[in-house]
């Protein structure tokens, strides 16, 4: 019993960081129809900016603003320079922009920084663990998940209280419509972009908090993960792309505390197996997305 508690915790702490890429991956797709797997780097260029923080000497808080700050600055960045231009364009240019611009951003992070794991020191007083009952848990990853409650939940407030919230869950819906009632296509896109930067950086925070180092394929996997998460919840829903995420988080750690070590060189594969079968008894995923068909 205290070993599946145990992992539970852990379930939501992994899941928390593919729950909140997934959610940035998802509020992206479903106004423009763009899987961004350049959602990675935006990512590791939190973590960079965290380490640039630390090794400037700027306290933690600090530091850790700065990283989500860049996120955010890169993703908008991003959104004008390399997908405006390409808005209207078909499906696949799209995907290949995402890649290119995902290659071009790992070149310049080996090549302009480093291509060796950069450390990242974090207190003491956040390396220990605490005992809750019969539990000792880490103290990241109670903060982790922490964070990522915090964050979905702010999230859901900005969509559903404020004027560009509303305005982004209309785009999400028809944004032909949209545009015809006047309101500006850039604006709703680009604040898109910046709020999946903003997941993307306190992703980054946790996961670098985790791993305690940043590199140039620091954020690929885990955005791979969410990826899977988000077709798993269901292609642009956004409440279904914070549960894949979670989805995805408890099967990988579960498997890998409970399959025998005869099976733990499959665990990924067996991640996507559970995957499949899901989405064969479910092929709109968990939450299908509702929204209308557009061009």
């Amino acid at each position: 019993m205290e070993i599946a508690l145990q992992q539970i915790i852990n379930a939501l702490s992994l899941g928390g960081i593919y729950a909140l890429l997934a959610l940035g991956l998802a509020v992206v797709f479903s106004i423009i129809r763009l899987i961004n797997f350049a959602h990675g780097e935006i990512m590791t260029v939190g973590g960079y900016g965290i380490f640039a923080g630390l090794v400037m000497g700027v306290p933690i808080p600090a530091a850790v603003l700065m990283g989500i700050a860049l996120s955010i600055i890169v993703a908008v960045g991003m959104e004008r320079i390399a997908f405006r231009p390409m808005r209207g364009s078909s499906v696949t240019s799209l995907l290949i922009t995402s890649f290119a611009v995902s290659e071009i951003l790992k070149v310049l992070f080996q090549n302009g920084i480093s291509a060796r794991p950069k450390p990242i020191s974090l207190p003491p007083s956040l390396s220990g663990t605490l005992n809750i009952g019969p539990l000792t848990v880490g103290i990241v990853p109670l903060i982790s998940i922490c964070v990522t409650l915090v964050a979905v939940s702010g999230i859901t407030w900005f969509l559903r209280r404020t004027t560009m919230g509303l305005a982004m869950r209309a785009a999400a819906e028809d944004f032909t419509m949209l545009r015809l009632l006047g309101v500006r296509a850039n604006t709703v896109v680009a604040s898109a972009f910046a709020l999946s930067g903003l997941l993307a950086g306190i992703a980054a925070v946790v996961w670098t908090a985790q791993r305690g180092s940043v590199d140039p394929l620091m954020g690929f996997f885990p955005v791979l993960k969410a990826f899977i998460a988000t077709v798993l919840g269901g292609l642009g829903s956004l409440p279904g792309a914070v549960i894949g995420g979670f989805v995805v988080g408890a099967v990988e750690v579960f498997s890998q505390a409970f399959l025998p070590d005869s099976l733990a060189p499959y665990r990924d594969a067996i991640v996507l197996s559970v995957v499949i079968a899901i989405l064969v008894v479910r092929p709109n995923g968990l939450i299908p997305a509702a929204r209308s068909d557009r061009s």
